[in-house]
């Protein structure tokens, strides 16, 4: 190893103005609370309580934080000084949460990487962050993580360290790591960052987002009382664990702070999450809408005992009335509806709400001191009922991603307003229903296209699984719309999906101006359908089929 010293880092900083900072502790959302704090507080009032399942294990709380404490001393035996900054790409294994709570009780800055992330992701997170060290699994989902730790120290020569679950090869086991546990840091400062997480940009590279101890502490205890989490609450990680939402709406990190059980399961599909439903009798757990819709459609047919499930949340991306309701029907438990962003605002439907308020909005937001402006193109607020962009701030919201003054630019006011790129409509008493993104709606001759409204009226046809409505070129009108369309067991013919929302009372502009069939929609790393790179891919074969 050189001996040359390493250059100076840029800091990471999450910095609210005085006021806010005195406002948001004087209100009770900071108090004070740290991850290595907490986690160490269950460990001692929990300590027989199961806390983690996964596989095989079955950890107590008291068994987590002893893992925590093992690995915690081990990193810092292998070289690593609190303050430095370690990409985890993990999947659901019980290991992911114990990696994760042993940097936070190292102070040791945990980087969010997906499972699905490759070398390109991974050396973008590493560089960004001026990350020292790379945790992954020997395999997960077939992959051999270790070929690509050896392709990031190629690339990212500064990632000196690699630690692996499983087989290490040439690298450190995991299992393997102990250390003087007296040499471990004290708490750290309640405003420090804690972690790295990715925005959830579904093209191009991802930002980083700085969160602090107060202030994602605040967000999953209060998601806790929204979502009805507590002791006796099993809560599923479906989604990649690693996703803002199954971490924190409240997540995996909601339920330990109540003391509740985190159940991994290795895989989104019904084959594999209901056996761990029926087994763990878990009450609690977040999808992304394709996925409720597999699930719902699947529930009608298994045989295993889901009854259980008392609440399933949806987020990710917008469910729409029609699946909203098919979700309902087929899980037959409550739906929550999920609206939220990694940098910071949720928005849930209340368990206790109507049901028009949670299958047709996607809800309002988790604290009282969390502001909402929605704005037109011009930047002045619209009225309730009209369609602008919204803006956000808060005591969870960040104001400025790490490392990236033109992100910061283009995403923050000066005044500390973070622009979401999402376009929503807030209803009378403050819920919110979201039109999609800024570049979701269809300029059809002048006359602008929710795809999301669209997509709704398409999902009420018996014979749709699923649709994504994209504009495409178009020389007369400027742009036309273009429905995909995921066809159920019988494939209906596309006049009959024009006639079909024809006949739902819309404006004729609104009817698809083409419908094309196909067996799938490209998804992202956590199994959303993102729109963007769905238009692009979606465009890009399109023409390329039609110049052909």
């Amino acid at each position: 190893m050189s001996d040359t010293p390493a250059p100076q880092r840029l800091p990471l900083r999450q910095v609210w103005p005085d006021d806010r900072v005195a406002h948001y502790r004087a209100a009770g959302h900071w108090r004070g609370e740290t991850f290595p704090g907490f986690l160490r507080d269950r460990a001692q009032r929990f300590s027989g309580d199961l806390a983690v399942v996964g596989g095989a294990v079955r950890w107590t709380y008291a068994q987590l934080w002893d893992e925590a404490e093992r690995i915690a001393a081990g990193l810092l035996a292998q070289g690593l000084a609190p303050g430095d900054r370690v990409v985890v790409q993990l999947g659901n294994i019980p290991e992911f949460v114990a990696v994760v709570c042993a940097l936070f009780r190292a102070q040791l800055v945990p980087v969010y990487a997906l499972p699905a992330h490759r070398l390109t992701e991974v050396a973008h997170f590493a560089r960004k962050a001026e990350a020292v060290a790379y945790v992954c699994a020997e395999k997960y989902e077939a992959f051999d993580y270790r070929t690509l730790a050896r392709e990031l120290q190629r690339e990212v020569p500064a990632v000196r360290h690699v630690f692996v679950v499983g087989d290490g090869g040439e690298f450190v086991p995991v299992a393997g790591l102990d250390g003087d546990r007296a040499a471990l840091p004290g708490d750290p400062d309640p405003q420090s960052v804690a972690f790295l997480q990715i925005s959830g940009g579904s093209t191009g590279l991802s930002k980083l987002i700085p969160r602090t101890h107060d202030d994602y502490i605040y967000s999953f205890r209060a998601s806790n009382d929204l979502c009805g989490i507590d002791r006796d609450s099993v809560y599923m990680v479906a989604l990649p664990a690693a996703h803002n939402f199954p971490m924190s709406s409240p997540g995996f990190f909601g339920a330990l702070y109540a003391g509740a059980c985190v159940v991994l399961s290795p895989g989104p599909g019904p084959d594999v999450a209901f056996p761990l439903i029926a087994r763990e009798r878990v009450t609690c757990v977040g999808l992304v809408p394709p996925l409720a819709l597999l699930w719902a459609d699947a529930a009608a047919k298994t045989a295993h005992d889901l009854s259980s499930l008392r609440v399933v949340q949806v987020g990710g991306a917008k469910l729409v009335p029609e699946a909203a309701r098919r979700v309902i029907a087929g899980l037959g438990c409550t739906l929550q509806q999920v609206f939220g962003m990694a940098e910071g605002l949720v928005n849930y439907t209340r368990l206790g709400d109507p049901e028009e308020v949670v299958v047709r909005t996607q809800g309002r937001p988790i604290s009282p001191d969390d502001e909402v402006l929605i704005v037109d193109d011009q930047g002045a607020p619209v009225p309730d009922g009209t369609t602008g962009h919204l803006l956000a701030r808060g005591p969870y919201t960040i104001r400025a991603y790490h490392n990236d003054p033109a992100a910061n630019a283009r995403s923050f006011t000066d005044d500390g307003w973070y622009r979401t790129g999402d376009m929503v409509q807030r209803t009378a008493d403050g819920n919110l229903v979201v039109q999609g993104r800024a570049t979701d709606h269809i300029n059809r001759a002048g006359e602008k296209i929710s795809a999301e409204e669209i997509e709704d009226h398409l999902l009420a046809h018996p014979q749709v699984f699923d649709a994504a409505v994209v504009s495409i070129p178009d020389d007369f009108l400027g742009e036309r719309s273009c429905a995909f369309v995921i066809p159920g067991e019988a494939r209906p013919r596309p006049a009959e999906l024009k006639a079909w929302v024809r006949g739902r009372g819309l404006a004729a502009f609104k009817v698809p101006d083409q419908i094309v069939f196909v067996d799938a929609f490209g998804t992202t790393a956590v199994g959303k359908v993102s729109r963007r790179e769905l238009r692009a891919q979606l465009r890009a074969r399109f023409l390329a089929e039609q110049g052909a």
